[in-house]
């Protein structure tokens, strides 16, 4: 691994930031001073100092999992059962934690990573990340709804959001099936836009995350490490 890119890693900052530790001389490999970004390194055999402080590294970890209800996304909590706790001992990898958060009765995906770029980079307002959840409605859903949604539903108290496509799958005066795509991440967002347009949400499960769909031979709870595909998927966020 190219040198500057390991520290980048393991949260020396930007290449800018780097490249001036490098030029320094505060970058020791194996006992010398490295003075060139582009050197190769193997942070597993060999020893890496920076600011007289030894380097560890952790290869990155991502897990795709089917978030169960009544689990919280979160990595620790006294009251609850998170997603961190239903990974395995041997998957738990130093720093896992969810990219962004599911409400503790919404299903579906979610992605686990330590790699803390690929988070920040993912829930970025101006990233416009694409959504997508299927949800059931305690009534009937409407084109009014759906022409709503297009134009941008403004909550109770004003807050407007972006423009989202509705698409109505199963529709009565008991209950509607509908798929919600959205591309920001406002609190409790879905289920308040139905509100607002007189309506409850009884069930909500996320389908996809940008680029990254939910696999369907996961079962609620389970989860499995990201394919290379949707690793090469993900690369315009890392």
């Amino acid at each position: 691994m190219r040198l500057d890119k390991l520290l980048g890693e393991v949260g020396f900052g930007s290449r800018k930031t780097v490249k001036r530790l490098i030029n320094s001389k505060q970058v020791v490999v194996d006992g010398k001073v490295v003075m060139e970004d582009n050197v190769n390194v193997d942070p597993q055999i060999q020893e890496v100092f920076v600011l007289q402080k030894k380097i560890y590294y952790q290869p990155h970890a991502y897990y795709m999992m089917n978030k169960p209800g009544g689990v919280v996304s979160a990595v620790q909590d006294k009251k609850n059962e998170t997603v961190i706790d239903l990974i395995k001992e041997s998957d738990r990898f130093p720093g896992l934690y969810p990219v962004g958060r599911l409400d503790k009765d919404t299903e579906g995906l979610l992605l686990i990573t330590n790699n803390g770029n690929l988070g920040y980079q993912l829930l970025l307002p101006h990233k416009h990340v694409a959504k997508k959840y299927e949800v059931i409605v305690n009534e009937r859903v409407t084109n009014t709804d759906r022409e709503a949604f297009a134009e941008g539903v403004t909550f109770h108290g004003g807050i407007k959001c972006k423009p989202a496509k509705l698409t109505i799958l199963e529709s009565s005066d008991l209950e509607s099936r509908v798929i919600v795509e959205i591309s920001e991440g406002k609190f409790h967002q879905v289920k308040k836009m139905f509100l607002a347009c007189g309506k409850k949400v009884t069930y909500l499960k996320r389908l996809s995350m940008g680029p990254i769909e939910l696999d369907g031979n996961l079962s609620a709870g389970a989860y499995r490490p990201l394919t290379i595909e949707e690793l090469n998927q993900l690369t315009p966020y890392f």
